[in-house]
């Protein structure tokens, strides 16, 4: 992806920005399908895995000087005492390895200087 692209998208005064997916080249993320479980006498089923580009980041920062994307993406697990507790996990991707950055909103076209389109909204049927 584009450097300038990145850094007007997320600047260069290195700020934490808002949740996004990261899209990068090959197989950056693991994700489950469901959860590992124990059958009957102790047999270990494994959820399937999928292995993908996309990180479902939590927060982003750019660092301008060494072209590399901070990702911070934060998952809540469950203890077997039924605590929660919130592990981070932190990777620092190449900013030429990012092919694409989805954002949840339309928020960030403002900061690339486009206005958002017009969204077409569904027209009650009974009163056309």
């Amino acid at each position: 992806m584009n450097f300038a692209l990145l850094e007007k998208v997320f600047g260069k005064d290195q700020n934490w920005h808002g949740p996004c997916t990261v899209i990068t080249q090959g197989n950056a993320a693991v994700t489950t399908h469901g959860t590992d479980s124990l059958m009957g006498g102790g047999i270990k089923q494994y959820a399937p895995r999928v292995i993908s580009g996309r990180i479902m980041a939590d927060a982003v920062c750019l660092l301008p000087e060494s072209q590399a994307l901070l990702i911070l993406q934060q998952q809540k697990l469950r203890q077997s005492t039924g605590e929660e507790r919130v592990q981070q996990l932190l990777t620092v991707a190449d900013t030429s390895h990012v092919m694409a950055i989805e954002f949840p909103d339309l928020g960030t076209l403002a900061l690339l200087g486009i206005t958002a389109p017009m969204v077409r909204t569904p027209k009650n049927r009974k009163g056309d």
